[in-house]
């Protein structure tokens, strides 16, 4: 890059008034404005700043044309923008290079009145010096293509969801939502839990042994075939009772592992949920490193790396690890639909390792300098070798493995923070003894073990991406806002699964006796996975039976294609959504009419004393079960699930006891005392009161005592009398100064407000008090004002 071109460029631009830029963010107009002359004055839209009107489901149903609307917390945004942009000789639309930024740019240029003749689009992968300075030198028009193509997408999901929504409504439950990628996700992870559910383990009996070579190293092997039933594997643990072993062959190959292409948003979704994060806390850090100016643009399927930073890289491997380490690649993407022309997410400067504002910023900062030098680095050479132990008598033979780092190659890259460990523990990580072919080797033990096979593992949200990736749903942007949505809307929910336990045969050869035993091992335990809830299985039943086309992942992918042709001007936005909606709204009229509504009942049994059938399913509030028929004379009886139950595995014997619900424990004080569960989960009732039971303290609705109701009862009032500070009573509503979890605070009526740290709380007048209330409701007008959308 010249940057006297650019030097030149900016003192030209002195001739103006004034330059308006603006940008999304303000996070990114700060760091913007730090490589601009004062000759440029740099503002955020702070996201979209229209919407589509909810009027009429804010689409023109004549022509399919989207109607926008200024969104009312946009309009002091948009006021001020105007008055710049009157004032400014040229206006720069710098809003994100992708389909929502170019959106933004557009309706940004519409609503403000802009004209063409002194309006430039300008687009950048970083927010660097030298990327702003280019920019400004290329400007363009705005792309009508990228516009159309996120109005299509914009227009065709709210069809998708305010047509599918309400059937849902009067077909299961009020205030539920379908929508044409969230509803083909939960699809996935029902069917994965379905596939789980019905699987049945295969057991297999695998052996291992243990030998000791002449120098008394150790040998551990694995039989080259696994035995389908237990007497099998017992009846080679005989026939190798009392044999000799001996090395029959030894190979060493040359192998090598090559190092994986930078990162686009996937694959740093995937990667950093190694570190912890959630994909939308990932996308969040990544945001904020952007606008930072320390990362490249986070929205991106492509590995592409540009010839700056490839050069860049060079001078970093070179200058660290040395000429040997270096071999500088570029990488394609097997995803056809992928912006070539776009950047992965690389550091804007890979000399600079480390960088972000705070610990979570800097760890994935790091994640991403990383990748992106070791893609450019040597691949690791190693040396793999195998060892056969066997006997003449036997056909099978057991096989040792190992691996040996010859050359590390671009794993040097991932064991800098390693360097300055005392231990020499990975030096000699899978190094194999030294044994020759035809050498004795003495037989330690062998031991033959019961394995099951496991069902396909449950999503967590990075492998959720991964196969929306592969299956063509979705896209970079749209990744994190559908996890987001599925467990917002409570068809999905991250959970943890406590272990099951089974027994397992063992059969032990040890000192030339075979022992057979049995062990207890657990299984099925998972962490941090997605599951569908009892709402999300019945409203993915309903959408697949009803709707196989929306919720086809072929057509999904398909659309997104479509998308994608919009946006490369090969393809007419109006008629691709004319061509779904015809075939798409008669089809909605049509289930509307003919189907049926959808509980998911499950009958559980009969209820031992009435006789009466006991159902599990989603009722009018949520998951439910029900004692008798709807059409009874008897009118039914009802009642909620507790925390963890679910209506397609509860038991008739945990039912039953729902029903005993509210549960009387005697008197305290002449007034009742009772347990029941609601909403919040278990709890004591007394006077009107309520008192949570402590789970985590043993506390169970099946098991509670009186003793120990009161003992939460009493435990409440004493925290209520510790949290009360002072009050003034002469205000409507009273304000009211209480202890809190994180210390004093200001309640007044439903809200609360914040006690600056180092003030006595217990010496606050009255006026110290309001003047706190009015600073915090102005703070929050202000946020209010800011708030990105």
């Amino acid at each position: 890059m010249n940057y006297n071109i650019g030097k030149k460029f900016l003192i030209s631009q002195k001739n103006f008034s004034m330059n308006l830029v603006i940008v999304e963010s303000p996070a990114k107009a700060k760091t913007i404005k730090k490589f601009l002359g004062n000759d440029f004055e740099v503002e955020s839209s702070y996201g979209h700043i229209t919407d589509l009107a909810k009027k009429d489901m804010g689409i023109n149903m004549k022509t399919l044309e989207p109607i926008y609307q200024v969104s009312a917390d946009k309009k002091e945004i948009v006021k001020k923008l105007k008055s710049l942009a009157k004032k400014a000789d040229t206006v720069w639309l710098a809003s994100d290079e992708d389909r929502e930024g170019e959106a933004i740019a557009w309706h940004l240029f519409n609503e403000l009145n802009l004209k063409s003749e002194n309006t430039k689009r300008i687009v950048f992968h970083e927010i660097t010096k030298n990327a702003i300075q280019k920019a400004i030198q290329n400007p363009r028009n705005i792309d009508i293509n990228l516009v159309n193509a996120q109005q299509a997408r914009r227009v065709l999901d709210r069809l998708v969801g305010f047509e599918m929504s309400p059937i849902l409504w009067s077909k299961i439950k009020a205030g539920l939502s379908a929508g044409r990628v969230q509803s083909v996700a939960v699809r996935l992870i029902c069917e994965r839990e379905e596939k789980i559910e019905k699987f049945i383990p295969i057991p297999t009996y695998k052996v291992e042994a243990v030998f000791y070579n002449k120098s008394n190293n150790l040998l551990k092997s694995k039989l080259n075939t696994d035995f389908e039933d237990y007497s099998q594997a017992l009846d080679f643990i005989q026939r190798a009772k009392g044999k000799t072993f001996t090395i029959s062959n030894v190979e060493t190959r040359p192998s090598k592992r090559s190092p994986s292409a930078p990162f686009t948003t996937s694959t740093l979704q995937q990667e950093a949920s190694k570190l912890g994060f959630s994909v939308s806390r990932t996308m969040m850090l990544a945001q904020q490193l952007y606008e930072l100016g320390y990362i490249t643009y986070m929205r991106t399927d492509s590995v592409n790396l540009s010839e700056e930073a490839l050069h860049s890289a060079k001078d970093v491997i070179i200058k660290q690890f040395g000429n040997e380490y270096l071999n500088t690649r570029q990488y394609t993407t097997k995803n056809k639909s992928a912006q070539e022309a776009h950047e992965a997410i690389r550091p804007t400067n890979l000399s600079i390792q480390e960088a972000g504002a705070d610990d979570s910023q800097k760890k994935l900062y790091h994640l991403i300098w990383r990748r992106t030098l070791a893609s450019q680095m040597a691949d690791a050479k190693l040396e793999r070798t195998i060892i056969d132990i066997s006997n003449p008598h036997l056909k099978e033979k057991f096989v040792t493995k190992g691996e040996v780092i010859v050359f590390d190659g671009f794993l040097k890259v991932y064991q800098i923070q390693k360097e300055e460990d005392s231990a020499d523990e990975d030096n000699n990580e899978g190094l194999l003894p030294v044994v020759e072919k035809g050498e004795e080797v003495q037989l330690s033990q062998i031991i033959g073990e019961e394995k099951f096979s496991r069902p396909a593992a449950r999503y967590n949200e990075a492998s959720l991406v991964k196969k929306l990736e592969e299956l063509g749903i979705g896209r970079p942007s749209t990744y994190a806002p559908t996890i987001s949505t599925i467990q917002k809307r409570q068809y999905v929910e991250i959970r943890d699964l406590d272990p099951n336990q089974r027994e397992v045969k063992k059969i032990l050869l040890k000192d030339n006796t075979i022992k057979e035993f049995v062990e207890v091992e657990n299984y099925g335990a998972d962490r941090r996975k997605l599951m569908p809830t009892d709402i999300g299985l019945v409203v993915n039943e309903f959408l697949t039976e009803h709707f196989p086309t929306i919720l086809d992942y072929g057509f999904t992918a398909k659309v997104e294609e479509d998308f994608d042709n919009i946006a490369g001007g090969n393809e007419n936005w109006k008629e691709m959504l004319t061509g779904f909606y015809d075939d798409f709204h008669p089809h909605v009229e049509e289930v509307k009419e003919t189907a049926e509504r959808a509980t998911g009942e499950r009958l559980l049994g009969q209820d031992p004393k009435s006789g009466k059938n006991i159902y599990a399913r989603i009722g009018r509030f949520g998951p439910m079960i029900q004692m008798g028929e709807t059409e009874d004379e008897e009118k039914p009886k009802f009642a909620g699930l507790m925390k963890g139950q679910h209506i397609n595995s509860i038991t008739l014997e945990e039912a039953l006891k729902l029903f005993e619900l509210p549960k009387y424990l005697g008197d305290y004080e002449d007034k009742k005392v009772e347990v029941n569960t609601g909403r919040f989960g278990p709890y004591v009732k007394h006077n009107s009161k309520f008192f949570s039971l402590k789970p985590k303290e043993g506390d169970e609705i099946s098991t509670i005592t009186l003793e120990r109701a009161i003992e939460l009862i009493e435990d409440k009032r004493e925290a209520d009398r510790n949290k009360f500070i002072k009050s003034f009573e002469t205000e409507d509503p009273i304000i009211e100064i209480l202890n809190g979890r994180w210390g004093p605070y200001i309640k007044q009526g439903k809200e609360n407000y914040k006690i600056p740290k180092d003030t006595e709380a217990d010496k606050l007048t009255l006026e110290e008090v309001k003047k706190l209330i009015s600073e915090s409701l102005n703070k929050t007008k202000s946020k209010t004002k800011t708030k990105k959308k």
